[in-house]
């Protein structure tokens, strides 16, 4: 990811935070369309999941300039991940519908060099987290 990049995809979350309840909601509804079979993952009651959701993005989000510092934790976080059942597979489907729910989020704001850059943060972290959880032979899947 280049500079710009990154302070576009730090602007457009910038613009969602303070929705950050109403974008957890409308992205995990579009996850469990478009994935009904990752929803028996998550706890029936979803209000501390979406709380954890929009911690955890804007903890990556704020780090994308330093990514070193966010690496352990999406580390850490990549492996829990295979605890509950995520496989490789189902990284490309979440990054769908996390920018599905930007798109629905930022509206007009949603530009191609906002939704380029978002799709370079998400490939950059999810092929890190997947090489960290499964190793590098299931990253170049």
């Amino acid at each position: 990811m280049n500079p710009i990049q990154i302070n576009l995809v730090q602007e457009s979350f910038a613009k969602v935070a303070p929705i950050s309840e109403q974008a957890a909601v409308i992205f995990y509804d579009r996850l469990f369309e478009v994935a009904p079979t990752v929803k028996a993952m998550f706890p029936t009651d979803m209000k501390e999941q979406r709380k954890k959701l929009m911690t955890t993005l804007a903890v990556v989000v704020n780090g994308l300039s330093n990514l070193e510092s966010v690496l352990p934790a999406a580390s850490a976080l990549a492996k829990r991940h295979v605890s509950y059942g995520a496989k490789p597979e189902h990284y490309p489907v979440v990054g769908g519908a996390l920018l599905w729910t930007l798109e629905k989020g930022l509206g007009e704001a949603w530009t191609s060099e906002v939704a380029d850059a978002w799709t370079a943060a998400y490939g950059t972290l999810s092929g890190y987290m997947i090489s960290e959880a499964y190793g590098g032979a299931q990253a170049a899947e």
